[in-house]
């Protein structure tokens, strides 16, 4: 039998299938699911999210999902205490919490030793305008000559992260990856199941997701959250799909290409999150079209199979 205390965590690529397992274990152990996905914080970005509808969640409470509105600033420091504030309280009820997402940042927030820095906003506004003045590239070569190993995780394409690398490494004195604690959790026993697929499969499947996101509407979602300001969010203007579909909506390329660099940026991200999720000793891999999946991950985790 599980520990009462024990937090199961449903690690992965985007479109294996995390989200379904995570409520199928939710509904074996007694449990409530606890996302960590930085956009399904956000009301009304759906489609594009892959956020499971409230009438597909058979029940089980979902956490942090649909939270925040459209132009609020999401971090990862404000994500850390209101998830562990959710898990703490699912412990306190006997409720066993069921972490699942595809960041494994906003995944660690929860479970490890992470120590967020402070900001100074003198210091970020000025490496935010060293962005707008060079652009990403040049910047991300920046930090690449004072923290080799923050560039070499950090896409030279995500001003954003760059700048805040930059921001950490002045006010710290430290490399931005020095932040970065062992995998060790900090909130009890967890038990981390993680769901993979073959690249050839993944890259199928993910093109094959957006395909019906665009079927159900992508577009015109994002079309209806643009007259509402979706373009000057600080945050839930950057998810994937999201800024492709404001960029053509924008007039900046057509919609053939908007979806293609959709399909693109998703596959690269699915490889990312591979590759970081395999960075975890503690992750016990699982093919996502096993059979038996469902018990599979029981019997990780630890809990008889009926």
């Amino acid at each position: 039998m599980t520990p009462d205390d024990l937090v199961v965590v449903v690690v992965g690529p985007t479109g294996v299938g995390k989200s379904d397992l995570a409520i199928e274990l939710a509904l074996r152990l007694g449990g409530e699911v606890v996302s960590t996905d930085a956009y399904q914080l956000y009301r009304d970005l759906d489609i594009g999210t892959a956020t499971v509808p409230l009438h597909e969640r058979r029940g089980v409470p979902h956490h942090l999902v649909d939270v925040l509105d459209l132009h609020e600033s999401a971090s990862v420091a404000q994500f850390q205490v209101a998830a562990r504030e959710i898990v703490a309280d699912c412990r306190a009820r006997g409720v066993t919490p069921v972490v699942v997402g595809g960041s494994s940042l906003y995944v660690r927030a929860v479970l490890d030793d992470l120590d967020f820095p402070g900001t100074e906003p003198e210091v970020r506004a000025r490496w935010a305008a060293r962005l707008e003045e060079i652009g990403a590239p040049a910047l991300h070569r920046e930090l690449a000559a004072v923290d080799p190993a923050a560039a070499a995780q950090i896409l030279p394409s995500n001003g954003r992260r760059i700048v805040r690398a930059l921001e950490v490494v002045e006010l710290t004195g430290q490399p931005f990856r020095a932040t970065m604690p062992p995998h060790a959790s900090v909130i009890g026993p967890v038990v981390v199941v993680g769901l993979t697929a073959d690249r050839e499969v993944l890259d199928a499947r993910l093109a094959a997701r957006v395909d019906a996101m665009w079927d159900a509407g992508l577009v015109q979602e994002v079309r209806g959250l643009a007259a509402r300001g979706l373009a000057d969010a600080p945050t839930a203007s950057r998810a994937l799909g999201y800024a492709e579909v404001l960029a053509h909506l924008g007039g900046e390329i057509d919609e053939a290409e908007a979806r293609a660099r959709t399909v693109l940026g998703t596959q690269r991200f699915a490889r990312k999150q591979l590759r970081l999720f395999g960075q975890d000793p503690r992750v016990t891999w699982l093919p996502h079209d096993a059979p038996d999946l469902v018990e599979q991950a029981l019997v990780a985790i630890g809990h008889p199979v009926r």
